[in-house]
C-alpha cells in the first residue's frame, strides 16, 4: 500500500475536496481540524466530501483481538459502518491479530499491515517512531481529547499530538473469585484466600512467573522498574536499602506458592481449571470475564488484587494499567475512509457495545459512566484496583529477565535471593544496543 500524496489528491476538483476529510498529517504541525468545512471543496460537509471523492470499492483490513467476542462484535460494528454509509461499496476484512505482538506484526512490514488495528499503549511510542501510525489531525464525527478520559488521551499523544484513538481503560488484572465459597474477607489477602482455599480442597490461579503479573509484587512495596527515554529500564527490585528489600519480597513470593492451594498457571488453563470446578479464584483481566461467569455462575463476583506478607506485614499488591487504542495506518490506500472507520469503532455506542461483549472498560467518558458498563463486577474490581496500577512502560529488555525470575520464584529452587535478583535486574537493565 502506497500513502496518497496531496498532489494526487489535487489532481481534480473532486479529489481535492477530500483534502478536509482526509488524514494525512499536516506538516507544519498544527492543531487538529475539528471544523466540518474547513478547505472543503464542495461541500461543508467533510464526510459528504468523502463520499463525493470515492470511485469504485474500497478496501479495508481490520485487525483486532483473535477471542470469539472481539470478531463476534467487530463484524456486528463493522456492519453498522456500511449501513450508515450505504451510497458507498465497501470490502472491509476483519483479521485475527494478538495484540501482544501487535507492534511487531505491523513493523514487519508496514505498507502491507492493515489499514487499522487494535494494539495497547505500551506500544505506541515504537509506532510512532516508525512512522506506523497516522496523526489524528482532522475528525469527523467525534473529537476524542474530548469524549475520551484525560488518561487516555495523554497515553495516545506524543509531543502534544494525538496518533491514536483511545478505545478501552481496562488493560489491567484483578481477581475473579466465587463467592459461593469465598468471602469479601478471604479475598482481601492472599493468607486468608490460600487458607480458605485450603480448607475446601479447591485452589487459586495466577501466572505468578508471567512477567506482566510478576510486577504486581515488587510494585506494591514499592520498588520501581519502568521505561527510560532511550528505551531501556530502571529497575531497584534488588535493593537492599528501601522499607522492603527486594530479596524479602522474593521469599514471600517463593513462600505463597508452597501453597498447595496456589496454581501457577496462564489464562486458558485458569480457565479451564474454574469450568471443572477445580479453581475458585484467579488473578486475571476483563478478556476472561465471560469465561468465569460461565464457570461460577451466580457465585460470580470480582474483587482488587489481594494484599500479601512481607516481613510479617500487610502489602497491597499493586499491578499494570493500560488502554486499548485504534490505530491508523499511514500507508492506507484509503485513509480518510481508514480515520473514519476507526473514529466509528471507538465512538460511544461502539465502545458500549465493545465493553457489554469483552467486559472490557470504555475510554469514553459517556460510555464508562453508562449504567450497563459501570454496574458489571469486573470493571469495578478494575477500578478499585486502579488505586495502585502504573501506566505499563517498559523497555524490551524487561520481559525475558523478569519471566526468568518469575519462573524461579515460584519454583524456589534457589539457594540466594540476592544473587538471583542481581542477576534479575543486571538483565533488565542492560543498555540498548546501538540501532
Amino acid at each position: 500500500m502506497k500513502k496518497k500524496t496531496v498532489s494526487v489528491l489535487l489532481a481534480a476538483a473532486m479529489i481535492m475536496s477530500l483534502a478536509a476529510g482526509c488524514g494525512s498529517e499536516s506538516g507544519d504541525g498544527g492543531e487538529k481540524d475539528t471544523s466540518a468545512g474547513a478547505n472543503a471543496g464542495t461541500s461543508d460537509d467533510p464526510i459528504e466530501n468523502l463520499i463525493a471523492a470515492t470511485d469504485g470499492t474500497v478496501d479495508l483490513t481490520l485487525w483486532c483481538a483473535e477471542t470469539k467476542e472481539y470478531q463476534t462484535v467487530m463484524k456486528e460494528l463493522v456492519d453498522r459502518f456500511k449501513e450508515t454509509y450505504p451510497e458507498v461499496d465497501f470490502n472491509i476484512t476483519i483479521g485475527a491479530e494478538s495484540e501482544a505482538n501487535c507492534k511487531d506484526d505491523v513493523l514487519a512490514d508496514v505498507e502491507a499491515a492493515a489499514d487499522v488495528f487494535v494494539f495497547p499503549d505500551d506500544q505506541l511510542l515504537d509506532l510512532v517512531n516508525a512512522g506506523a501510525l497516522q496523526k489524528i489531525d482532522t475528525v469527523y464525527t467525534y473529537d476524542p481529547e474530548s469524549a475520551d478520559s484525560l488518561a487516555t488521551v495523554m497515553a495516545a499523544s506524543v509531543d502534544g499530538s494525538l496518533y491514536a484513538y483511545p478505545l478501552t481503560a481496562s488493560n489491567g488484572y484483578f481477581l475473579f473469585y466465587n463467592k459461593n465459597y469465598l468471602s469479601e474477607e478471604d479475598v482481601a489477602s492472599w493468607d486468608n484466600l490460600l487458607a480458605a482455599c485450603e480448607e475446601q480442597g479447591k485452589t487459586v490461579g495466577m501466572e505468578v512467573s508471567g512477567a506482566w503479573y510478576l510486577y504486581g509484587f515488587f510494585a506494591g512495596a514499592d520498588l520501581e522498574m519502568f521505561r527510560n527515554e532511550d528505551g531501556s529500564n530502571t529497575c531497584n527490585w534488588n535493593a537492599t536499602d528501601t522499607k522492603y528489600k527486594g530479596a524479602d519480597v522474593a521469599a514471600a513470593i517463593t513462600e505463597m506458592c508452597k501453597s498447595e492451594a496456589m496454581v501457577n498457571c496462564v489464562n486458558e488453563d485458569a480457565q479451564a481449571f474454574a469450568l471443572k470446578g477445580e479453581m475458585i479464584a484467579d488473578v486475571n483481566g476483563t478478556w476472561a470475564t465471560s469465561a468465569f461467569q460461565q464457570a461460577f455462575g451466580d457465585g460470580y463476583a470480582a474483587a482488587k488484587l489481594p494484599t500479601f506478607t512481607v516481613n510479617g506485614e500487610q502489602v497491597q499488591m499493586g499491578s499494570f494499567a493500560g488502554y486499548k487504542f485504534v490505530g491508523v495506518n499511514p500507508y492506507s490506500q484509503n485513509t480518510g475512509w481508514a480515520m473514519l472507520l476507526a473514529e466509528f469503532l471507538t465512538n460511544e455506542d461502539s465502545q458500549k457495545a465493545i465493553g457489554a461483549a469483552t467486559g472490557e472498560g470504555p475510554a469514553n467518558t459517556a460510555a464508562a459512566a453508562s449504567e450497563e458498563i459501570a454496574s458489571l463486577p469486573a470493571l469495578a474490581a478494575l477500578a478499585e484496583q486502579s488505586e495502585f496500577a502504573d501506566l505499563q512502560r517498559v523497555g524490551d529488555s524487561y520481559w525475558d529477565p523478569a519471566a526468568t525470575l518469575g519462573e524461579t520464584l515460584v519454583e524456589g529452587n534457589y539457594t540466594d535471593a540476592q544473587q538471583l535478583l542481581d542477576e534479575a535486574v543486571e538483565g533488565i537493565t542492560q543498555p540498548v544496543a546501538a540501532q
